[in-house]
């Protein structure tokens, strides 16, 4: 199931039923799990952990040394979950610390020329469109979708079942359940569609709607919106996602004038 013309160093672990095409390169220190397809060209640099089921497409690379001066050639880590399509030209960098590293998690479909910056969290079943780029230390909640081209800078955090549009140029936070939109980017809505096609009722929806006309629709401060979900909306679990979100990042989103922060 390896190419002899792949080059495969000896101390790389490779699990059962692997296929690895020719001219692919597996790098020492590397571990590729069970039923993994390596198509050729595709680089996995050491450091790199994947898990199962993967298909990583021609031109990749992975674990690629992280873009960052403070990374000082220690030995850091990029790991890749099970069941994950990578497609072409797909770059994803390794982590700038021995702790942590860049994480993609399982289910995920990441489509062509995207980059993945050091150190940044794919939690899972998300999509990534044609030439995404995320910069290092940003996190993708599940179940999100960011469309091509869109741009998620350092240290920003996307929540759970987000849409970003296509070329939306994202630096902060985004929470979970809405579409952004535009540049500067915008909130656009609810992601209702998507929502309700994966099992969210339509009182939960409505839940979400009237929690963010309070953050984006009223002129009020975050702080101030928050107590108003508090009062308006009925406690449950898109409530405390939402909640806890925009706690978890001390009332700092996108899309929200600095003086109403």
């Amino acid at each position: 199931m390896i190419s002899p013309l792949a080059h495969v160093d000896p101390s790389a672990k490779i699990g059962q039923n692997v296929i690895i095409h020719p001219f692919a390169f597996i790098d020492a220190n590397v571990e590729i799990g069970d039923g993994c397809e390596i198509m050729s060209y595709t680089s996995i640099i050491r450091g790199t952990r994947m898990g199962k089921n993967n298909k990583v497409y021609q031109n990749t690379i992975i674990g690629a040394d992280p873009q960052d001066f403070r990374w000082k050639g220690e030995d850091t880590f990029c790991y890749i979950g099970d069941n994950n399509v990578i497609r072409e030209h797909v770059i994803i960098n390794r982590g700038i610390r021995p702790e942590g590293g860049t994480r993609v998690g399982n289910d995920s479909f990441i489509m062509a020329e995207t980059h993945i910056g050091h150190d940044t969290h794919i939690k899972g079943r998300s999509v990534l469109g044609n030439g995404v780029i995320i910069a290092g230390d940003a996190e993708v909640g599940e179940c999100t979708i960011l469309s091509s081209g869109a741009m998620l800078h350092e240290n920003s955090k996307v929540g759970e079942w987000v849409l970003i549009k296509g070329g939306c140029r994202i630096n902060g936070n985004v929470p979970p359940f809405v579409v952004m939109a535009h540049n500067p980017a915008s909130y656009f809505g609810v992601n209702a569609v998507v929502l309700r096609k994966h099992g969210y009722t339509d009182e939960q929806i409505n839940d979400i709607a009237k929690a963010y006309r309070h953050v984006y629709q009223t002129g009020t401060s975050v702080f101030n919106a928050l107590k108003r979900i508090e009062a308006d909306v009925e406690e449950g679990p898109v409530r405390s996602a939402i909640i806890d979100f925009i706690r978890g990042c001390n009332l700092k989103l996108v899309a929200i004038p600095r003086d109403l922060e």
